[in-house]
């Protein structure tokens, strides 16, 4: 046989077709596709926001499977086959410039997603995500909804969850000051309320507090701790104004739990996956030292110095 061009050109077209069949067809061809436990069809209206989560690009930065090497990110549950039967195209994604997706319904409330689609910065002051403000009311709304929905049964779950405590963080709101920091503080286990910060304050412990502010609580919060940051106008209840909470037994055990856990309903989110113990005593003591004017930072009762302190 001669290699002449046609030869050639049929021997790839062959090999291509070959690599498809055993890559991509033959192992399609067995994949039981039979839906998993979580799965279930999606609503007209999250499939809106699905058509605009595709038409801008969002899987460019942001994937939708967690494999069984990612638990280091926190993640609950390993993707199946079975929780993307209902998708076409699968929005797998290919890398994380930004979070993964696949279980995102839940994680926070609406109104924090529709800050954040308006500009990341104001509930990401770090964000690198690009402004989506453009999109208009209606289209942020339904890509909301498709958010939401990732995770789909499980996301359901915490959608309701989200509801229940949203309700309640807003009857605290509405009946003033005192019964939101009432309420607020109720929420924190009775341990915690009497626990100290363990660390000393000292001029680069407020230094370190003051970046972590910057970068993840400011646009919320404000630059001055009075909850009139940029993402307020979208936040109901809004951000909690520090500056209440002068003169009232706030210990760094309640700011560190808050911190920690978040307020489930309100826009403030969890970050214990995002910092280290030591960052978030440290922000919170920055906070109570800027905005309540008040620290408990290494009193009483305190356990043995860490090996590292002056």
């Amino acid at each position: 046989m001669r290699m002449t061009p046609p030869v050639i050109l049929c021997g790839v077209l062959a090999l291509l077709a070959a690599i498809a069949a055993t890559v991509v067809y033959f192992p399609a061809a067995q994949q039981d596709w039979t839906p998993s436990e979580i799965y279930r069809e999606r609503t007209a209206e999250e499939e809106a926001g699905r058509r605009i989560y595709l038409q801008n690009g969002c899987v460019y930065c942001h994937s939708q499977a967690i494999r069984a090497f990612d638990w280091d990110m926190g993640s609950e549950r390993i993707a199946q086959a079975g929780d993307y039967v209902g998708d076409e195209p699968i929005q797998l994604g290919s890398q994380r410039t930004g979070p993964d997706l696949s279980q995102a319904g839940g994680e926070h409330p609406d109104d924090w997603h529709i800050a954040h689609f308006i500009n990341p910065r104001f509930t990401r002051p770090s964000s690198i995500m690009p402004p989506f403000a453009w999109l208009g009311e209606e289209r942020i709304r339904r890509l909301t909804r498709y958010v939401q929905s990732l995770g789909l049964r499980q996301a359901d779950r915490r959608m309701e969850r989200q509801a229940f405590w949203k309700a309640a963080s807003v009857r605290a709101y509405e009946a003033g000051v005192e019964e939101n920091v009432a309420w607020l503080t109720e929420q924190v286990p009775e341990g915690w309320r009497h626990i100290p910060n363990p660390y000393p304050t000292s001029a680069a412990s407020l230094q370190r507090g003051q970046r972590i502010y910057q970068y993840f609580c400011i646009g919320c919060h404000g630059p001055i701790g009075d909850g009139m940051g940029p993402a307020q106008p979208w936040i109901y209840p809004p951000p909690l104004n520090f500056t209440v909470l002068k003169g009232r037994a706030i210990s760094g055990g309640i700011l560190y739990y808050q911190i920690m856990n978040g307020i489930t309903g309100t826009a403030m989110p969890y970050f214990k996956r995002d910092l280290e113990s030591q960052k978030i005593w440290e922000v919170g003591d920055y906070v109570a030292r800027h905005f309540i004017n008040q620290s408990d930072a290494n009193e009483e009762p305190r356990g043995i110095d860490a090996s590292w302190e002056p």
